[in-house]
Parts: C-alpha cells; structure tokens; sequence
C-alpha cells in the first residue's frame, strides 16, 4: 500500500529529484552525523506485498525460492503502463524498473534496496545436530571440535550442501537468461568458511553482466549467532584467503578470530546490535540497489528483525528477497540502552543420557559445567 500511495504523487518517467538511476545512493560521514555529533539513525522498513516470503500465509517450512521465482509476486506495478504497455516485459524486468523509479523520485535522505539473502547450504554440523539431536548437539557434541569422522570446526559444506549450490547455481543461471532476474551489484558473505563456499558455488561460473562481476567482499558481522560451539568460530583470515581468492575482506578485517570466546555465547540482544551495524554501513556506503548476503539462518533471522520484516525461517539452501526502504533520521539521537552482551551456557561434561527436544539433555553424570557469567555493555540499541 505504501508503494501505491507513494506514486499517487510521483511522476512515473525515469527522472526525478533522488538517486541516480539504476542505483539508490549512499550517505557519507556528514549526512550520517546529527547536529549534536553523533551518528544519524537509519529506520528501515519492509515494503511488503512483493514477495511471497513477506506474506504470513506463506509456509516457510515447504517453501522453495527455486521453484517460486525467487518468490516475486506475479502482480502489476504503477509503473507498467509506461514502462511495458505491450506486455512483453518480465515479472523482473517490471519490478526492476518500479524500484529504480523508487529511488530516482524519493528524496535524498531516502533508499531503497532489494537485497537477496541466502543461508549456505548444508554443513557437517548441521548434520551432526541432526544425528544427535538439538539438546545433546546444544550441551556436549556442538563445543567439540568433532567426532572423530566428521570436524565441524567452522564447518565444511556435506555433499548434500554442495548438491544445494549446485541447484542455487542453476537457478540463478535460468532466473538471469529467462525471468531476467537483476543480477546483483554487490555481493557480500559471513567469514565462516560454510557461507563464503555456498555464495562461490552459486554465482561463480555464471554469465553475468560485465559491470555486475562476481566480486564478493567477507564481513565480519554478517557471521552467524555466537555460540560457544566449534561451528561458530570462524578460520583465520590467511586460511580464508587461500581458499577462496576471489574473496576480499572489508576495512579492518583481522587475521584471527577475535570475537569467538568458546566458553560463553553471544546474547540475541548483541547480535541484534552488530547486525544493525553492518547494514547501517552497507546502506551508508554501498550506492547499489541489488544486494546478495550469503550467511546463516540465525543471522538472517537477526537481518529480519532489524528490517522490520516478519519472521521467515529457512532451511540450508534456501534464500529470502525483500525490497527494503531505509530513511536516514538526522534529527533523531540514538538511544543508549543497557544490554547483556554475552551469556553462560550449561554443558554436560561427557555424552548426555539423553536428548530430549523441547527439554534439553540429561547428563550422563549428576554434574554438568556451567561456565561464567555474562557482563553487561552499555551502547547504543
């Protein structure tokens, strides 16, 4: 509805007051800081009626983007009378230039987005917690660094997660030659080594735009949730390198991993924070409008809540779109607020008796290891 409302008002040609077209434009460091010195508030919302991952009718359990066109809605956009008035043109090819006219008439504190977020494709530890169960996984196997056959240290993709790629790939490969699908302009992946390995496979090797390459930069807050288990510590950045070439690192990137502890675990409230980070610098600094983020299912959760957007959950493999309108509040200073940045976890010291879903794991001794307390920050939410 807002969508509608927003041409009741505008004029449908390709030129306006905003951003250049094709791109949604960036804020530097003076129009991210407020009067009072202190950096600018970005509110985001999600403009829902798009796609069907923004419908809550929509079943996140059984739905497959692959099957769905990415889940773009077959519907009409303002813009199609002068755009297509034939009827030739792509679902995509409309709703690119319904959201390139977006951002060539909004005004210049004002941005709109489409980004394209995958979880990787399938992990040994994925498999392992799938094996022992979410309690045990959760209270003893998750913090080792394997079992003796598979390591799920920053964990490798299975055959099954390769065979997930191989299928995003070819998706990706029809979407762009036949649906026109826009390819993205800028790629961005978590460090762990599952994510950086699912966004090679899916978009390398494609025929892609000379303007659009495959240049995929690896930043630090795009990682999944914490946890003390082995899967969240990611591999040092020599190691990333050699791996995967192509790959660049943002600003600052360091070598080791200097955020995963091993005996405590990220709260919901410090990644909801660092998340918010990390797109406020994409939207700060990226002009771009289509953006690809290759992470994990909990960081995609965490991406979700600080876009305003309802709750998607997504299998390995899957992927979420969602057209996201962000508005830059000079005038507004952040809030500072108190959170718990990180929180003990109960651990059982040898394999549990049992694992119970819902219930949590049944030590096989009378003592499990609780280990310290967390210590509240104070920044701002």
């Amino acid at each position: 509805m807002l969508a509608f409302t927003l041409f009741g008002v505008l004029s449908l040609s390709s030129t306006g007051l905003g951003w250049e077209w094709g791109k949604s434009g960036k804020w530097d460091h003076k129009q991210r800081t407020t009067c009072h010195g202190t950096d600018s508030t970005i509110n985001y919302t999600t403009i829902s009626g798009f796609f069907q991952q923004d419908d809550p009718a929509t079943d996140s359990k059984s739905f497959d983007y692959t099957e769905t066109n990415y889940g773009l809605i077959d519907r009409s956009y303002p813009t199609d009378d002068k755009f297509d008035p034939n009827g030739v043109k792509t679902q995509w090819e409309r709703f690119a230039y319904y959201v390139n006219t977006l951002n060539r008439a909004c005004d210049q504190n004002t941005q709109y987005k489409v980004l394209f977020m995958a979880r990787h494709g399938e992990g040994y530890h994925n498999a392992a917690e799938t094996y022992y169960g979410t309690p045990a996984w959760n209270c003893y196997w998750g913090p080792l660094e394997g079992n003796g056959t598979s390591v799920w240290r920053d964990a490798q993709l299975t055959e099954a997660g390769i065979a997930q790629c191989t299928k995003a790939n070819s998706f990706w490969s029809h979407a762009l030659t036949t649906e026109k699908i826009p390819a993205p302009q800028s790629y961005y992946s978590s460090p762990l080594i599952r994510s950086a390995t699912t966004a090679n496979l899916t978009f390398n090797g494609l025929n892609l735009p000379v303007d659009r390459p495959f240049a995929p930069t690896i930043k630090e807050f795009f990682r999944e949730g914490i946890s003390m288990r082995t899967c969240d510590e990611r591999s040092n950045k020599t190691y990333i390198q050699n791996l995967l070439p192509a790959f660049k690192f943002e600003e600052g990137f360091t070598e080791d991993d200097e955020l995963w502890k091993g005996y405590e675990g990220e709260t919901s409230a410090a990644q909801q924070k660092r998340t918010k980070l990390v797109l406020d610098d994409i939207f700060s600094n990226d002009d771009n409008t289509w953006i690809s983020i290759t992470t994990h299912s909990g960081q995609i959760s965490s991406n979700l809540k600080v876009l305003n957007h309802i709750a998607f959950s997504l299998s390995t493999g899957q992927a979420i779109p969602a057209l996201i309108k962000a508005v830059n509040l000079r005038k507004v200073d952040p809030v500072t607020t108190t959170i718990q940045s990180w929180t003990a976890e109960a651990t059982c010291i040898s394999p549990p008796i049992t694992s119970i879903s819902g219930q949590g794991c049944v030590c096989s001794t009378t003592t499990s290891a609780l280990l310290t307390t967390a210590t509240p920050t104070t920044s701002p939410a």
